[in-house]
């Protein structure tokens, strides 16, 4: 009985090294190549591509690794990982985590819906509140794996919202509960509009 304590402990504590923390001093010259689309400090200056500057940090090694492994497909990154460790992967994470976000500024015509939307959702049309999963400033749940939204680009925020409504070639690493292609698939391009508009200018 002790030989199988003393086994899984050692085996628990070998797998705490092999998932170790990101280091953000490493991650820094390691994300180099990621600042031609995403800006040196995670800031993209293009609204197709992701801010990732203040990501939460599992979130960001999750997408990283579901990037690399194929369950997320993004098409300017095909590559990019291959080589990558999945400490590198977490340094990656934990560089860009630690760095500050920029905000947009939501389009004054619509903002009064995003932000019922992200507030409030749609009891009509059984849309929870964002608010929920990504706090009431948008800024995610970084424990929880739920990402930071707030001042990401608006053009990127409905495209992820429209992929994740597709049946058929959308976004589906969305976890066993799939609850962002269940809310996606109740917006109206409307509303989808309002609400990534909001978000862009929410901090």
């Amino acid at each position: 009985m002790n030989k199988l304590i003393v086994s899984l402990l050692l085996t628990v504590g070998i797998s705490g090294i092999a998932h170790a923390a990101g280091d953000a001093t490493a991650g820094q010259a390691k994300a180099a190549v990621c600042g031609a689309c995403h800006g040196p400090d995670g800031n993209s200056m293009a609204p197709n591509f992701p801010k990732l500057a203040g990501q939460g940090e599992r979130y960001l090694n999750k997408q990283l690794h579901d990037i690399k492994s194929g369950k997320r497909t993004v098409l300017e990154m095909t590559g990019l990982l291959t080589n990558l460790s999945d400490q590198d992967l977490a340094d990656i994470a934990a560089y860009f985590a630690s760095q500050k976000g920029s905000v947009g500024a939501a389009d004054p015509k619509i903002v009064a819906r995003g932000e019922a939307l992200f507030r409030g959702g749609d009891l009509a049309k059984g849309l929870p509140a964002c608010t929920g999963c990504h706090s009431p400033n948008g800024a995610g749940n970084a424990a929880a794996g739920f990402p930071h939204l707030g001042g990401q680009h608006a053009q990127y925020i409905a495209k992820q919202l429209t992929d994740f409504r597709k049946e058929e070639g959308g976004r589906t690493n969305d976890g066993d509960t799939k609850t962002m292609q269940t809310i996606a698939k109740r917006l109206s391009d409307e509303d989808i509009a309002a609400v990534a508009s909001y978000i862009n200018g929410l901090h």
